[in-house]
């Protein structure tokens, strides 16, 4: 194939990848933008594959240079950096005002916490908890928001502590780990999809219930966050249990606004040697644990942008 025609090519091919990559950083999220980049990306290869095949006497003298080295040794250091995003890149990508499809966005601030999820540019999701008075933004609290169906069953997580600070919500904790061994009995089953022996809608997808294919067979999901201060002592409890707030989403009854509601506390409860929690009433043992927290607003936006 003509050098000269391949070369224009990639270049013209690099200027639209260039401009939607632009675009898809400053701008919401579009799905058009992303797989023009995408699709185009991908052209951009298969040329770039043939312009080395059409070049390959130059590329061999390359290929015995130490500029071969250094450029390599550049780029994956380049390559390292960008995969494991310091802080600085993190606030670099912080900046870009997309999302993505299915793409969250935590906030510690100094009057609460506040958690954006927008898994469709016609589903927003934004969660926003006031923190009451003994909230303190230089000693947070631990978080773990999640949704369940209608069956109590963990669908996904959508903020998830640290690691090995999981003890401290031991409710969410129990979820999850239920959640993970019912995949894997289903992945070793082939029933990726479904659990179908333990619960009738268990899709293991969120958007079966979040974006159902067909809104008129959408059922109910719950919302929970728990919420648990290390250390907190009342009375003669040295640590005060964690807290579960929760509230019903339901996509035939959309609302905009909803509180969520202290649910109770857990307590483990081993059933036949294996492990279990359940939620109780809370009862006088909790003080300053109440106060964590002064309200939590769920807002969720579905109309189109």
């Amino acid at each position: 194939m003509n050098r000269r025609f391949v070369t224009l090519l990639t270049t013209l091919t690099f200027v639209v990848i260039a401009v939607t990559g632009v675009i898809a950083y400053i701008g919401p999220f579009s799905l058009r933008v992303v797989g023009l980049h995408s699709l185009m990306g991908f052209l951009f290869v298969a040329l770039v594959c043939l312009h080395v095949a059409n070049s390959l006497a130059p590329m061999k003298r390359h290929l015995r240079s130490m500029t071969l080295w250094v450029t390599g040794a550049i780029t994956a250091i380049f390559a390292t950096v960008l995969w494991l995003q310091p802080a600085p890149v993190k606030a670099l990508l912080g900046l870009s005002g997309n999302l993505g499809p299915a793409m969250d966005r935590f906030e510690l601030r100094e009057d609460g916490m506040a958690y954006q999820y927008s898994p469709s540019p016609a589903y927003r999701m934004n969660l926003t908890v006031r923190g009451g008075a003994s909230y303190d933004a230089a000693k947070p609290p631990r978080f773990a928001v999640w949704l369940e169906n209608q069956g109590g069953y963990h669908i996904k997580t959508l903020h998830a502590p640290e690691a090995g600070e999981t003890g401290s919500l031991p409710y969410w904790d129990f979820k999850v780990k239920g959640w993970q061994k019912a995949r894997r009995e289903a992945e070793e089953e082939g029933q990726v999809d479904a659990i179908t022996s333990a619960t009738p809608n268990g899709s293991f997808d969120p958007a079966d219930y979040i974006l159902p294919a067909d809104p008129g067979s959408s059922t109910p999901y719950r919302l929970l966050l728990e919420i648990n201060q290390p250390g907190d002592a009342h009375g003669e409890i040295p640590d005060q249990p964690s807290l579960v707030y929760s509230v019903e989403v339901d996509n035939l009854d959309p609302r905009i606004y909803q509180l969520l509601e202290l649910e109770g506390y857990p307590a483990r409860e081993d059933e036949g040697g294996k492990e279990a929690w359940a939620l109780y009433y809370v009862d006088g043992g909790f003080g300053s644990a109440l106060r964590l927290i002064d309200s939590a607003l769920l807002e969720i936006d579905r109309s189109e942008p």
